[in-house]
């Protein structure tokens, strides 16, 4: 009867023992769990922190990114301006150049005109100024021999007749060069009252 007491206390107490083992094996696990829950809410405090950096950084990458995009095209649009408006400074000064070229070439042409008419009023005036005095050197000799020297009266008005041909001769050559000139300028668009 004592035997079994023993022998059922001993079941007892080693009953209660592995309940107790296993209850703290139980809290162990549980602790450990704990902890495993603590590291994987810590792990994904970490991760959460990470990816919003991560994007945060990729935003303000982005951002960088379209400021030096938006800073180039404004740079280019700027040197296309700068480009834009040389080429029309250089364009006007060519056409100011040319202008004035063409203007000076005409102001050119309209001067050898005027010194060409010149010389042509100067040569009419001096050829008539040679008629009129060979005429009258006609007339007097004509007066002086009007009672005599026929054939001398005759050569005289002979020559005067020559005299006047090579004038109207010359005149004609004249008129000629000179609507020759004219028509050269015509040609290439002076006004014929220039």
């Amino acid at each position: 009867m004592r035997y079994n007491a023993d022998r059922i206390s001993k079941e007892e107490y080693a009953a209660q023992e592995a309940r107790a083992i296993k209850e703290e094996k139980e809290l162990e696990i549980q602790r450990l769990r704990e902890l495993q829950e603590r590291a994987a809410d810590r792990q994904g405090e970490i991760d959460a922190l990470r990816a919003k950096r991560a994007f945060e950084e990729g935003e303000r990458r982005h951002r960088r990114e379209e400021l030096e995009k938006a800073e180039m095209r404004r740079g280019q649009a700027t040197d296309l301006d700068i480009c834009r408006r040389r080429q029309f400074v250089e364009r006007e000064v060519m056409l100011a150049s040319q202008a004035k070229a063409e203007r000076d070439e005409f102001l050119r042409i309209i001067q050898k005109q005027k010194e060409m008419e010149e010389e042509e009023r100067q040569i009419t005036t001096q050829k008539q100024h040679a008629f009129r005095s060979h005429a009258s050197t006609i007339r007097d000799q004509i007066c002086i021999n009007t009672e005599g020297k026929k054939q001398t009266r005759l050569d005289y008005l002979e020559e005067g007749r020559k005299v006047r041909q090579r004038i109207e001769d010359e005149r004609l050559k004249v008129e000629g060069i000179k609507a020759h000139k004219l028509q050269g300028l015509k040609d290439i668009g002076i006004a014929e009252k220039y």
